[in-house]
């Protein structure tokens, strides 16, 4: 019950997106312009006899040697640590960010929900979240994420827990401001 390469073509028929077979490495290519990615190329791989399929957007960052690449491996592994069937990885041979979604088929069949799902959710997990999130840890060396965990976090939260919050944020930061100012009796 292993999948195939028409199979996987016949389902891009359907969808009715152009692509390319490349027999003699068992994948299909597809190359997408997107609102964030000027040319992404999603890679569907097909190995141990079609028993796994990944599809793959190689090459979305290319870098070396940055000053931001710590943070930029932390966001990575948020974002995948937060973010279901998507992989984000970094090659160190050829220092290339790509994204990836994993799928072990096994003893069945790839369905066209499973794979329409793969598919669309690379291609909107790279091109709305990856992308515009790593390249704005790599411009500005803050991770625009975590602000939105936290406010997300802040929204659940019941309002007097928050007034509370809020209260103690706002003697903190007069602590520090009076630290600051040598405002301490000595």
């Amino acid at each position: 019950m292993a999948t195939s390469l028409d199979g996987i073509a016949q389902y891009l028929d359907r969808l009715g997106w152009r692509y390319e077979v490349e027999v003699n490495k068992d994948r299909v290519r597809l190359d997408l312009k997107t609102a964030n990615v000027e040319k992404l190329t999603v890679v569907i791989q097909l190995s141990e006899g079609g028993r796994f399929v990944q599809f793959r957007a190689p090459k979305l960052l290319q870098l070396k040697d940055h000053v931001y690449i710590g943070l930029l491996f932390r966001t990575m592994a948020a974002i995948t640590h937060s973010v279901k069937l998507l992989r984000l990885e970094y090659n160190l041979a050829d220092s290339e960010v790509s994204a990836s979604i994993h799928l072990p088929l096994e003893d069945a069949l790839l369905t066209g929900w499973q794979f329409e799902r793969c598919l669309e959710s690379l291609v909107q997990l790279v091109d709305e979240v990856a992308v515009p999130r790593l390249k704005a840890v790599l411009a500005t060396g803050q991770d625009p994420g975590r602000r939105k965990l936290a406010e997300s976090l802040l929204e659940a939260m019941p309002e007097d827990l928050v007034q509370e919050l809020d209260q103690v944020l706002a003697s903190r930061q007069q602590r520090r401001q009076d630290d600051k100012g040598g405002s301490r009796l000595d």
